[in-house]
C-alpha cells in the first residue's frame, strides 16, 4: 500500500488522508471480521434460550462491531479518524476473545469451536495492528 498524501499544507496539519485505494470491502481485515462475524453467529446458535440477550447478544454484537468499526473508519475524511476507529475495532476483538473465554468455562461452548474462534480473532487482530501501523507511519 503506496502511501501519499492528499491536500494541501492547510490540509497536512488535520491528519489528512493517506492513498488507500479501494474500498472498506477490498480490506482483507474486513474480508475475516465478516469471517469472524459468521463463525460468531454459527458458535453462539447452541447457546441456551436464556442467553439470547446475555452473552449470545454480547459476542454476536462485539463481532458485527468489528466488521462495521473497519468500514465506518475507511469512510472517514482522515487517517486519525481511520486509526481511531480501527482501534475501537481492534477492542471488540478482545471482547470477544473474553467472552469465548467466559462461554468455554461455562460450558456453553467446546474446546474446539472455542479454538477455531480464538484464532479467527487473532488473525483479525494481526491484520488490524498491521493496518493501524500502515496508517500511522508517516509519508516518505
Amino acid at each position: 500500500m503506496g502511501v501519499k498524501v492528499i491536500g494541501s499544507n492547510a490540509a497536512k496539519s488535520r491528519s489528512p488522508r493517506t492513498d488507500m485505494s479501494g474500498t472498506y470491502k477490498d480490506l482483507e481485515a474486513w474480508q475475516l471480521s465478516i469471517a469472524l462475524v459468521v463463525e460468531v453467529y454459527r458458535g453462539t446458535a447452541s447457546f441456551p434460550r436464556e442467553e439470547m440477550f446475555g452473552l449470545t447478544s454480547q459476542m454476536r454484537r462485539a463481532a458485527v462491531s468489528v466488521a462495521s468499526n473497519i468500514a465506518e473508519g475507511k469512510g472517514r475524511f482522515s487517517d486519525r479518524e481511520l486509526v481511531q476507529f480501527l482501534a475501537v475495532a481492534r477492542g471488540s476483538v478482545f471482547e470477544i476473545e473474553t467472552q469465548i473465554v467466559i462461554a468455554l468455562k461455562l460450558g456453553l461452548m467446546a474446546n474446539n469451536e472455542a479454538s477455531k474462534l480464538s484464532n479467527r480473532c487473532a488473525e483479525v487482530g494481526r491484520l488490524l495492528n498491521g493496518l493501524i501501523r500502515a496508517v500511522k507511519k508517516p509519508a516518505a
